[in-house]
């Protein structure tokens, strides 16, 4: 159940920022999933780095919010620095 809502919410963040970035970021359901994904990846690490996680946490779980600016800086990545999308 854990991966199904994980899967849910990626899609719900990559949508997202598939539609706030500007022009068209052409990728599939998938891909928009795992964009979700990487970018609550991303924005955790960052925030990990910023914020030290309590302890016994490994993860510092990222925001909603700061989900959608991580997959943002995925996006602006994959199109301006590895010309992939």
């Amino acid at each position: 159940m854990r991966y199904i809502s994980m899967a849910i919410v990626g899609l719900i963040v990559g949508i997202i920022a598939r539609f706030i970035y500007p022009g068209a970021v052409p990728i599939g359901w998938i891909a928009s999933i795992l964009l979700g994904i990487g970018g609550s990846f991303l924005a955790g690490t960052v925030g990990g780095l910023i914020h030290k996680p309590a302890d016994g946490n490994g993860i510092h779980p990222a925001g909603f919010i700061y989900s959608i600016i991580g997959a943002l800086a995925i996006i602006f990545v994959a199109r301006n620095v590895l010309h992939m999308v």
